[in-house]
């Protein structure tokens, strides 16, 4: 018999991790409370829109290719690759612009026009970010981080003397670039990372080399496809998934979980793997879990967001694919996320208009609106406030393109804190998980292994390698292989696979 592994939850490390388990010869089914697969990648239609609920940049596409390869297949088999030239455009204070072009020529003349001999620094920079960005995303992003000893190879202990993870990023960019918009420019990346420039590590550079250097990409047809093409592989593979079957409990024996209690009845399972919000899990444990209440409770997470998914019966002439709204003081609006936690008084923003690069997501004519907010996490959440602050985006937006989309709204949504901790049990109603602080990295993260329990197992956003949807991709990867080592398949099983 091959051995039964569940998983729980549907999102990109839960997929990724089942994918990669069915391969290697496993029984493996997936548990998802909700009524769709996806987790916080999940995609909804309205009205002849095509909504993507979560993610929306397309970054590190080499993350994505190495997935793919494993299986035989390239991120080409299931959708149509496209890189945004401009990357994204920045609304600034004095009310001007940016648009920040994909070829690195056209990159360089915008940093020197902005500041003379920066153009030289970026080459630097980039060099130094691209080191930081190979050691990190092919070395260490891959190690399960369960001991110290991991991180004792030569490449990795000559590369952490490089990757300046004792400095912070606000002092290291500084090193290089003056200007108040490059600075913008560069700590755009680190912004929901879960700490303010200046108390993260200068290690996270690797972010800059991954969007000015890799690029912003686009899969056609919207970021779901991700998720469509991971169930496609998963389901070639044998793969089954349960939908509507929330996990309630666990039935544990001699030290191992040997079965799930879910909304649609009892299931046995050999292995269990949690993709579900970790701390969530873990009051399901109860005295099983890893950590308690007060463990929790003093982790520094990542910001919430306030989404709003908009459509409307006209175009807008000022917006790009991506753009940053940095028309107001990042300080301030940091200080209300990361230290002094409430509503901000004047927000930084983010709007998505997939529709101008895929006429797919919207009607003719048509332009289709993601505006995010980002937020302190565990804020109280109504719809007032909500309305309030899709008031301050909208003023904000005409003020900068010259268009009132108001009177042409003919769908809007709003997505908060509360809808997080009902359709994620997301802790504190995070969206981006926990911060990457030097005290919150590698084997100072929750652990991908149950302490407790013999066959229990987490992965995504809460545990190694961290939060994003590449690294969700690899943490599936790295639970995986970590499971093989505990409970490898036999030549039987293999056979019957």
């Amino acid at each position: 018999m091959k051995k039964k592994v569940a998983i729980l939850g549907s999102g990109i490390s839960s997929l990724s991790a089942a994918c990669f388990l069915a391969k290697d010869g496993y029984d493996v089914t997936i548990f998802e409370k909700n009524e769709t697969i996806g987790g916080r990648a999940r995609q909804f239609k309205e009205k002849g829109f095509v909504f993507d609920m979560g993610p929306s940049w397309y970054w590190m596409p080499d993350v994505f290719e190495h997935f793919f390869k494993q299986f035989g297949k390239t991120s080409s088999d299931f959708y149509d690759l496209k890189r945004l030239d401009p990357s994204y455009r920045i609304f600034w204070e004095d009310e001007s612009q940016t648009d920040i072009p994909a070829q690195m020529e056209d990159l360089k003349k915008l940093f020197e026009s902005m500041e003379p001999g920066s153009a030289k620094h970026l080459d630097h920079f980039l060099k130094e970010a691209e080191y930081k960005y190979e050691v990190g995303m092919h070395d260490l992003v891959h190690k399960p981080s369960l001991s110290w000893t991991e991180f004792a190879d030569v490449r990795i202990l000559k590369g952490l003397f490089s990757m300046h993870l004792l400095k912070s990023f606000a002092a290291y960019i500084r090193k290089y670039f003056k200007h108040p918009k490059l600075l913008s420019i560069l700590e755009f990346p680190v912004l929901f990372l879960g700490a303010m420039p200046k108390d993260t590590p200068a290690l996270y550079s690797l972010m800059n080399y991954a969007d000015l250097s890799l690029g912003t990409w686009y899969p056609m047809g919207g970021m779901f496809n991700i998720i469509e093409a991971f169930e496609k592989i998963a389901r070639e593979n044998g793969v089954k998934f349960q939908l509507n079957a929330e996990v309630q409990g666990f039935h544990k024996a001699n030290g191992h979980v040997i079965g799930l209690q879910t909304s649609r009845g009892d299931f046995a399972a050999d292995i269990v793997v949690s993709g579900a919000d970790y701390a969530h899990t873990e009051k399901i444990l109860h005295d099983k879990a890893n950590y308690n209440t007060e463990y929790w409770d003093k982790r520094i997470m990542a910001p919430s967001c306030l989404l709003h998914y908009v459509g409307i019966d006209r175009k807008v002439d000022g917006l790009k694919h991506h753009n940053l709204f940095f028309d107001a003081p990042f300080d301030p609006h940091a200080e209300e996320i990361y230290k002094d936690p409430k509503w901000p008084s004047n927000p930084l923003f983010y709007v998505c208009c997939p529709s101008k690069t895929d006429p797919s997501v919207a009607p003719e004519g048509s332009e289709n609106l993601f505006m995010l907010i980002p937020l302190a996490p565990n804020l109280e959440d109504n719809e007032a406030m909500r309305q309030h602050y899709f008031d301050v985006l909208l003023k904000r937006i005409e003020q900068h393109t010259g268009i009132d989309i108001k009177p042409n709204i003919v769908y809007q949504r709003s997505y908060c804190i509360d809808d997080f901790k009902k359709d994620y049990h997301a802790f504190k109603g995070n969206a981006y998980g926990l911060a990457n602080t030097l005290r919150q990295t590698a084997i100072l993260k929750p652990r991908l292994k149950n302490k407790n329990l013999k066959n229990f197992y987490y992965t995504g956003q809460l545990t190694v390698p961290g939060p994003g949807v590449p690294p969700s991709i690899i943490s599936g990867e790295v639970v995986a292989k970590e499971i093989k080592k505990d409970f490898p398949v036999r030549t039987n099983e293999l056979q019957e696979a």
